[in-house]
């Protein structure tokens, strides 16, 4: 499958503070593929680099065969971003704004302007500074994909939208990748990445710690054990537990990968009062890999 983009040993600092190193991902055309991570993780710092907005200290960006360099016009005329927080020309009104915006293209915006505004519901002949956080983020979402781009980055997307604008939104992009476009969706909230997403990169502390289609990650052999025992410390220690959920006096709740028959073998050691194994929830998976 021919990739919409490819990052190669991207790592980006900020002297002492935490940035990325190494990140190495290839997105296929096509697709709804999710980058997540909680906030710091490095998920807007790699986007800004993937745009060119922040200059990264090595690595290569590839978007459809051609390398992002400084002056890259061509390849950003293809491009739909929508950032994480959204700064506008506030003494415009929205449809002044709109205007301004397509004139940067080399294609009528009209048709598709005019779609997303009647199906976003807004009010075009409002300030931009009289917008709300919800009423912004429409606008950006319009700017984003007024040009009818190919590919399409969305940083933290869904903030201040309401739950009816939330489901409109996924339909939206589910009606994009339809017609062949390429997503790139960071997000921190995990449902919306299990109800869009086909493939997701995991990010946490600045490097990609899993690469996943969402259905494989929900396959993970992971499970939830809860015990209860009166030598909960020896068992934690048996078992060396790396992530513990809940402890209690004589109850423990923790996350475990290994295999399961070693995990009966040693617990039948000791005298058990009540054991629960089950399957554990994609909000759980993801929990795991950022601890």
């Amino acid at each position: 499958m021919e990739n919409t983009i490819e990052i190669k040993n991207l790592t980006k600092s900020y002297g002492k503070q935490r940035g990325i190193e190494n990140i190495n991902l290839e997105i296929p055309k096509g697709i709804v593929y999710g980058f997540i991570g909680p906030n710091g993780a490095g998920k807007s710092t790699t986007i800004k680099c993937i745009m060119n907005m922040i200059r990264k200290n090595s690595g290569e960006i590839i978007i459809n065969g051609k390398k992002v360099e400084n002056k890259n016009y061509e390849v950003k005329q293809e491009i739909g971003y929508l950032p994480s927080e959204i700064h506008l020309y506030e003494d415009l009104t929205v449809k002044k704004l709109l205007k301004y915006s397509a004139s940067f293209y080399k294609k009528d915006c009209t048709q598709k302007t005019e779609k997303l505004v009647k199906r976003l519901e807004i009010d075009i002949n409002k300030k931009i500074e009289e917008l709300s956080l919800g009423n912004l983020k429409k606008v950006g979402i319009t700017l984003a994909l007024m040009h009818n781009p190919q590919f399409i980055i969305m940083d933290e997307a869904t903030s201040g939208l309401d739950p009816l604008m939330q489901e409109e939104f996924y339909k939206i992009l589910e009606e994009e990748k339809a017609e062949g476009k390429t997503i790139f969706f960071s997000s921190h909230i995990l449902n919306e990445v299990k109800r869009i997403c086909d493939k997701v990169a995991i990010i946490k502390e600045g490097k990609i710690v899993k690469i996943e289609n969402i259905e494989s990650l929900e396959d993970t052999n992971i499970v939830k054990v809860k015990i209860e025992t009166e030598e909960i410390e020896k068992l934690e220690k048996e078992l060396e537990i790396e992530q513990v959920i809940t402890k209690k006096e004589n109850k423990i709740e923790f996350l475990y990968s290994k295999e399961i028959n070693s995990l009966i073998e040693k617990i039948s050691k000791y005298k058990i009062s009540k054991l629960l194994i089950q399957e554990i929830d994609i909000e759980e998976i993801f929990i795991h890999y950022y601890k």
